[in-house]
């Protein structure tokens, strides 16, 4: 469980620091922005732009104009793992279907002007295999023409299929390329996969650089319906025809159990947060297979189905109970506290034994656990032994008398179930928690964890409880908060928010806010300048921010919320970890869609857009002006951050 939040318990209130589009604001309206979805996709047009472009990291496609249902079916694509691109898995992943479905609509409704066609690279004679390709296909080897689906003039049929004209000879090679690999995928039967198999390199080099160097005319809207049945069955258009039913589920919702003890076990289960780590991405739920890596090397999450060769169908409640209480396998051999026993052993036998009746219900999946990727020496299991001693003592939470009932529980559920300080406490270099009552949170997956005592980082003790319970059910909490908070869950914590806080019940979460607000506060430190941070970074960084962020953020850092929040007097600002700050910058990101806010704000990735030095000069800027006085932040820590996973 990880806390990226802002203010007071995240990641800054830079999650949301240059929210305007990084090439249309030259001045700093003094008017908050108006919300609308034009506001709320700035981080598609971020990157996208009006036609799309090239950039060190890859080409990004023009979407204005395309189908919505295509669009949709792309980004629903990049959910569930049939598509790979980091920041568009990170951006899309925890947004509900109806939202993305606005967002597609929107786009599909801009008819941006197309620019000139790409200069030729073919001869005659492969431009016409190209065109023949395109239009007539190849009958023989059960080749459709492109225009078949693709629309009558190549510009796409509604509701799923994309035009093909006004994108570059590279990237039309590139797509196809990859379907004939299987490095992208759609909808089953996949039969953009089928085609792309058919055709040799030649040809396809020949059809991409026919459709290239075509002119797109001025009315390029895309045909509204098939002139005739496709030619192929389309799993893609099959989806596009599912989303426009009237409730498109989310796939992070749990059936209910009728079943008292199974409803019990539901909510732990829930709450423990089981799924999301259970769960590789495209997956089958709870049939294992996740990546988490770690300074120790990678570790794959186990199938919990009950499957009774490759998950825990042969497990018992006993066998079950040791993993959580013991931190041992079926077999006797101690588990990787990757696996976070070390909180999972507060838990109670009846729970214990509830969450284990829970999973038994699940759908048995056959799915063999993949091998730890380990460095030496901490694949040899035997080395546990030596760790356990030193650092794990087993033990059933303990109810503290002089607290109230739901205070205890609080803690219980945060302590045990939710294991939070399992990510919000640092550890050694063995990977051991040091301290709860440390001043410094803990670095996971490459985000920082504040600390959910210290003064200066994610104390919540001076929050009200609807607040607290408002953030963890949200994953945000904005202008009308009882005492003005602002804050934005981004990385990690999202899902912790999107797949397990806001299916918690009210009493639950109160509890776990009210134990939160409780916690002893320790003496934080303010990252105070170490050296006047020179003149001429602070006058780019202030030009950068004008430019910019201040048309969400305000030219006084006072913010405009909800697309800014502000950014003076800010403890994570000012923090001593940069590290998330650093991250929203160059990633950006949106808040998890939840029910509580299903359509967030998000903030556009300046990664491709501002150098390491750029980002740096923005940062050392807002953490020295408007009273704000912290350290400056290095080229090189952005450098560092900007290779890092996005977890």
């Amino acid at each position: 469980m990880l806390t990226v939040r802002i203010r007071i318990a995240a990641v800054g209130l830079l999650s949301m620091l240059c929210a305007a589009a990084q090439a249309s604001v030259q001045t700093v309206p003094a008017a908050t922005p108006p919300d609308s979805i034009a506001a709320r996709v700035q981080p598609c047009i971020a990157c996208h732009g009006a036609r799309g472009f090239a950039a060190a990291d890859g080409y990004y496609p023009r979407i204005a104009g395309k189908p919505a249902g295509y669009l949709l079916n792309q980004m629903l694509n990049f959910q569930a793992g049939r598509r790979h691109f980091p920041l568009m898995i990170y951006l899309l992943q925890l947004q509900n279907p109806a939202y993305l479905r606005e967002m597609a609509q929107y786009f599909a409704a801009q008819q941006v002007p197309y620019g000139p066609p790409e200069a030729g690279r073919l001869d005659a004679a492969r431009l016409a295999q190209g065109r023949q390709l395109a239009m007539q296909g190849d009958p023989a080897r059960q080749v459709p023409a492109c225009m078949d689906c693709h629309g009558s003039r190549l510009l796409g049929t509604e509701p799923a299929v994309p035009g093909l004209l006004g994108v570059s000879q590279d990237y039309l090679v590139g797509q196809l390329g990859a379907w004939r690999s299987g490095a992208r995928t759609a909808y089953a039967p996949d039969c953009m996969a089928e085609i792309a198999r058919r055709l040799s390199d030649s040809e396809i080099d020949a059809l991409a650089g026919w459709l290239a160097a075509q002119t797109v005319p001025a009315s390029a809207e895309p045909d509204r319906q098939f002139a005739h049945s496709p030619p192929l069955r389309c799993g893609s258009l099959e989806q596009a025809a599912a989303a426009d039913a009237p409730d498109v589920a989310d796939a992070g919702a749990l059936p209910p159990p009728s079943d008292a003890t199974l409803e019990r076990g539901r909510v732990l289960v829930t709450l423990a947060d089981c799924g999301a780590c259970h769960t590789a991405r495209g997956g089958a739920a709870f049939a294992g297979g996740r990546a988490i890596p770690t300074p120790f090397g990678t570790f794959y999450s186990p199938n919990i189905t009950p499957d009774r060769d490759t998950g825990i169908g042969r497990w018992s409640a006993d066998d079950f109970w040791r993993a959580l209480h013991q931190g041992v396998g079926r077999d006797g051999r101690p588990l990787y506290p990757v696996f976070p026993y070390t909180s999972y052993t507060r838990i109670r036998r009846g729970d214990s034994d509830a969450m284990y009746a829970y999973l038994r219900t699940l759908r048995p999946q056959r799915q063999a656990d993949p091998p730890h990727d380990l460095r030496f020496p901490y694949g040899h299991r035997s080395l546990l032994s030596a760790w356990r001693l030193l650092y794990f003592r087993p033990g059933v939470y303990q109810p503290d008398v002089r607290r109230s009932m739901q205070w205890n529980r609080g803690a219980y559920l945060v302590q045990g179930v939710a294991h939070c300080s399992a990510c919000h406490e640092p550890r050694n270099s063995l990977g051991a928690l040091r301290s709860a009552q440390s001043a410094l949170g803990g670095q996971l997956l490459g985000w920082y964890a504040p600390s959910l005592t210290a003064q200066d980082q994610a104390s919540l003790a001076g929050w009200s409880i609807p607040e607290i319970v408002t953030l963890l059910a949200s994953g945000s909490i904005g202008s009308h908060a009882e005492h003005g908070q602002h804050a934005v869950t981004l990385g990690p914590m999202s899902e912790v928010v999107h797949s397990s806080l806001q299916y918690t019940s009210a009493e639950d979460l109160q509890a776990m806010a009210l134990y939160l607000q409780s916690l002893p506060v320790t003496p934080g430190r303010f990252a105070a300048p170490l050296a006047r941070t020179a003149d001429q970074i602070l006058y780019d960084g202030q030009a950068i921010y004008a430019r910019h962020c201040a048309a969400c953020h305000g030219e006084q850092g006072q913010g405009h919320v909800p697309f800014g929040p502000p950014l003076t007097q800010d403890r994570q600002v000012m923090g001593v970890s940069v590290t998330n700050a650093i991250r929203v910058v160059l990633f950006g990101g949106y808040a998890p869609g939840t029910r509580e806010d299903a359509r967030p704000v998000g903030m556009p990735p300046y990664a491709q857009s501002l150098s390491d030095v750029q980002i740096a000069a923005v940062l050392s800027y807002v953490r020295a002006a408007w009273g704000n006085n912290a350290a400056a932040v290095a080229s090189s820590e952005v450098a560092d951050n900007r290779g890092n996973q996005l977890w």
